[in-house]
């Protein structure tokens, strides 16, 4: 089992930065592979960035490549996507997930633990 907890959400203007993190406990965080999605209102989850277990590939969706960076420290078990760039199209709940597979995949039925969410929301 992983637990998984995100942070680092909140309201800002285009244009702005912010940095999410996810917290992983219950296994050993440099066995999994991570993901970031997001939800946005009345749409479905989409995949939004991917890296696996030691850091070295990485995965993002065409919409925030360029923009986003997503990252990890092993030995603090967390996971990291710097926004940068932020359109108002980047808002909503952001996710992070684990997975056991090697290559980071961009499917959702690929990944076996998902946190909570955290909001964000970008204003024009």
């Amino acid at each position: 089992q992983v637990q998984l907890v995100e942070s680092g959400g909140g309201l800002v203007q285009a244009g702005d930065s912010l940095r999410l993190s996810c917290a992983a406990s219950g296994r050993t965080f440099s066995s999994v592979t991570m993901g970031w999605f997001r939800q946005a209102p009345g749409k479905e989850r989409e995949f939004v960035a991917a890296i696996n277990r030691n850091g070295a590939i990485t995965n993002y969706a065409d919409s925030v490549k360029g923009r986003f960076t997503i990252s990890r420290d092993n030995a603090k078990n967390t996971v990291y996507l710097q926004m940068n760039s932020l359109k108002p199209e980047d808002t909503a709940a952001y996710y992070c997930a684990a997975q056991n597979s090697v290559l980071p995949s961009t499917r959702m039925g690929f990944y076996d633990y998902w946190g909570q969410g955290t909001q964000v929301t970008v204003s024009s």
